[in-house]
Order: structure tokens, then sequence, then C-alpha cells
């Protein structure tokens, strides 16, 4: 059936763009399944293995804190070692990513997936974004919070996941070189952006 990854910004609708492409597809949405799956294979609590989850923001920063790799002041990451009990959920989670796309398929969030998945021909790579300023109004109106907490949120969870995506795979997520289909998806409804997806995807023969 093929899979389609998506790699989100905080406030660029990853989490509401996502499964409405999976529904129109015909696939499953794999989210919470997979820390579940995770904590399966490595004999953890699910709430352990959710805390170290890339799409988790809370859990994130407490995986990147433990990797000793934090967001330095121009955009880069400081590697200062690693734990194997860290890595021990990076490799699980690309195992499940790897058994989605050669069984059922999917729609995948976060999870690095385009840089898991990037040599297989069946999977459609998708990035939403934006500006800042942007991501950050639409990520005010959805959590209806007050506009410092949500850009405290948002710094952290744009720095956290990218260093992660840099400390496992060495490379910048937001490079447009990682993907087939880049988006600005504040400056689109939501509505028009998964249209656009799923044009995509039936292109590279993926989904029902």
């Amino acid at each position: 059936m093929g899979v389609v990854t998506f790699s989100a910004s905080f406030g660029a609708g990853g989490a509401e763009i996502a499964p409405a492409v999976a529904e129109r597809l015909g696939l499953p949405f794999h989210d919470r399944v997979i820390p579940a799956q995770v904590a399966g294979r490595l004999g953890v609590p699910v709430a352990e293995a959710e805390a170290n989850d890339e799409t988790i923001t809370r859990g994130l920063w407490r995986l990147v804190s433990s990797l000793g790799t934090m967001p330095d002041p121009v955009g880069g990451v400081l590697p200062t070692g690693s734990l194997p009990d860290e890595r021990a959920y990076r490799q699980q989670t690309e195992w499940v990513l790897t058994e989605i796309a050669a069984g059922p398929g999917g729609v995948v969030l976060g999870r690095a997936g385009a840089m898991v998945l990037r040599d297989r021909p069946d999977v459609l790579h998708v990035r939403l974004d934006g500006p800042a300023e942007r991501r950050l109004a639409a990520a005010v109106e959805h959590l209806h919070l007050p506009v410092e907490e949500v850009r405290r949120e948002q710094e952290a969870a744009d720095a956290a996941r990218t260093a992660y995506v840099r400390h496992f795979y060495r490379c910048d997520p937001a490079e447009a070189r990682h993907y087939h289909l880049v988006v600005d998806s504040t400056a689109l409804p939501h509505d028009t952006v998964v249209d656009l997806v799923v044009t995509a995807a039936r292109a590279r023969g993926i989904g029902r």
C-alpha cells in the first residue's frame, strides 16, 4: 500500500493533516501505536517509551538532554556522547517503521521517517512548515493558551526535533532535499494541503 511520512514543524498542522491524509488514502495512521510497539520489544512500560519518542515534546527534550545533544545558539548541535539505552529506542523505532513499509503501509508523523525510509520507492516524504510567526498564531488558536507560553513550547519543540535528527542522522530535517513535497501549511487551508498530499501519494502508487 505504501507509506506517507510527515515531518512537521510546531504549529504546521501535522497532527490534523497527517490523519486526514491517512483516511483519504484508506491507510492506517501510525502514531501512538509506535511507542507501544517499541515498549513491547524493549520490555518497558509504554510511558517509558513515550518519554523517548520523537513526537512527544516533553519526552523529546529528555531524550535530547540524555544524549548530551543540545541546540547551540546558531542552530547546530553539540554532541557530547551517546547512551546505548537511548539508541535502543531509536533503533526499535526504525525497525517498526521498516516493518510498516514492508507490510500494511500507512501514514507516519515524525520519527524521522524521511531519513529512515529514504531509500524506498514506495514512500512519499512530506514536510509541513511555514514562517515561525504564522505557525505560532495557528498554534495559539488551536491550543487556546497565552502567546508567550506557546512561543516557548514552539521554540523548544522545533529545537529539540532538529537536534534529534541531527544527532542520529547527521542532517537538518528542514532541508527540502529530504522530501518529495514541501508545503507551507500556514499559507493554505488544511483541506487543500490534504488534497495536495493525497494527489502526490496516488501519483506514487500509494493508497487503496
